[in-house]
């Protein structure tokens, strides 16, 4: 005789057990311990939440919103619609700043980068105290932006600078180089190529990526170096090199202490040294235009995304990755 269990009538299945006690505290501790933790990691976040909308998103919409206004610290504000936007297209010196800053990077940046890519190719091939050389060719990065770096580039290129005591031992007769409209910027210029050292150190962290046996094989073959350069070395560092062209292009654009400093804040000679961003500062905190210097930062902003967005575009037809 075999035990069977009734089951209620009109039902054809087994009632599901009940949990027991202890799978319900059980469940209970861990749900407890999800909240803590979840507790714990938002008021270890709430700074950096409080920081991006205290000081990066209020005052990006802020911004925004002057854009669209004629607004100062005195008389306060009023909406004008796009006539910010409108008036750039008459101003002859937004116009000049745009050039001095369009010049700068898209000479400066390529020089910038070819010269940090030969330096690491020369470190990589095996120099004794690498890292020694790798901190001093970094250091120009950490300082370039700086103004005491500013100031001495003034010293530099001045009259009685370190420049024209070299041009001198050639008997060759300098100048002001920074007080000259045809080669004020040419020092900007060549000072952003001198801080080629962040670019460099992240060439050769990427030429130390590249499998030896690619090199060995090619040399099998009998290639020789530009043959191994052209066909190993630079398709496979493109995603480096599109790396650093982005990041270099951003900063660039964004160049200020610079110019600031070696033109007096006002570009001088000549407007020459004019940098878009400087012209936003002397707009909005010298000739208290807010609402202007506001749309020029958008317009800013607007230039950089879409460099930004076709570098991303074209980056398809030019830059290789491992798995393609």
């Amino acid at each position: 005789m075999t035990d069977t269990q009734v089951l209620p009538p009109g039902t054809g299945t087994r009632p599901e057990p009940e949990p027991r006690p202890d799978r319900i505290r059980a469940d209970r501790a861990r749900k407890k311990r999800r909240r803590k933790e979840a507790l714990t990691a938002h008021l270890f976040l709430a700074p950096w939440f409080i920081g991006l909308l205290c000081i990066t998103a209020g005052p990006l919409l802020a911004s925004l919103y002057l854009s669209f206004t004629e607004y100062s610290p005195i008389a306060g504000s009023h909406w004008i619609g796009l006539e910010n936007y409108t008036r750039m297209l008459d101003d002859p010196r937004f116009a000049k700043a745009l050039t001095n800053t369009a010049v700068y990077v898209f000479v400066s940046v390529p020089l910038q980068l070819a010269f940090a890519l030969a330096l690491a190719l020369i470190l990589d091939r095996g120099v004794q105290g690498l890292p020694i050389y790798r901190s001093v060719y970094y250091l120009p990065s950490l300082l370039g932006s700086s103004v005491a770096i500013a100031i001495l580039w003034r010293k530099v290129f001045g009259d009685e600078g370190l420049f024209n005591e070299f041009l001198a031992v050639f008997g060759v007769e300098g100048r002001s180089w920074i007080a000259d409209p045809s080669t004020a910027l040419g020092t900007l210029i060549v000072l952003n190529v001198w801080t080629f050292g962040s670019p460099m150190v992240i060439f050769l962290a990427g030429l130390r990526q590249i499998p030896r046996s690619y090199y060995e094989a090619a040399e099998i073959d009998g290639a020789g170096r530009a043959r191994k350069f052209f066909s190993i070395t630079l398709p496979l560092l493109t995603p480096i090199v599109f790396f650093n062209l982005v990041l270099q292009l951003i900063n660039a654009f964004q160049s200020f202490t610079q110019a600031f400093v070696v033109s007096g804040g006002n570009g001088s000679p000549a407007d020459s040294t004019l940098f878009y961003t400087m012209y936003v500062y002397n707009k909005g905190f010298k000739s208290f235009e807010m609402g202007y210097a506001a749309a020029m930062a958008w317009v800013l902003v607007l230039i950089i995304a879409t460099l930004t967005a076709v570098n991303f575009f074209m980056s398809k037809y030019w830059v290789f990755y491992n798995d393609k």
